[in-house]
C-alpha cells in the first residue's frame, strides 16, 4: 500500500487510512518530507504544495471519508 503524510492534528484521517492499509505518517506543518506517495494537508497553498516532492490533498471542508476517498483516487490514476 502507500506512504502517506498526514498533517497533524488529523488523527481521524490517520486511522482511516490505517485501516485500508496503508503507511501512514503525521508531520508538523513545518516540515519538510520527502519520499511519500501523496500528503494531506489542512489547506492547499503554493506555499505548501512547494514543500512537498509529492501530491497533496487539501483537507479542508471535506469529511474523512472524503478525504480517504480523494486520497485513494490520485493514489489509482
Amino acid at each position: 500500500m502507500a506512504r502517506i503524510a498526514v498533517e497533524n492534528p488529523f488523527d481521524d484521517v490517520k486511522m482511516a487510512l490505517e485501516e485500508k492499509g496503508h503507511e501512514v505518517k503525521m508531520f508538523e506543518s513545518d516540515e519538510n518530507l520527502n519520499g511519500y506517495d501523496i500528503g494531506v494537508v489542512r489547506a492547499i497553498s503554493d506555499v505548501n504544495v512547494d514543500q512537498f516532492d509529492f501530491p497533496v490533498v487539501g483537507i479542508q471542508g471535506m469529511s474523512v471519508q472524503d478525504v480517504v476517498n480523494d486520497v485513494e483516487q490520485r493514489l489509482n490514476r
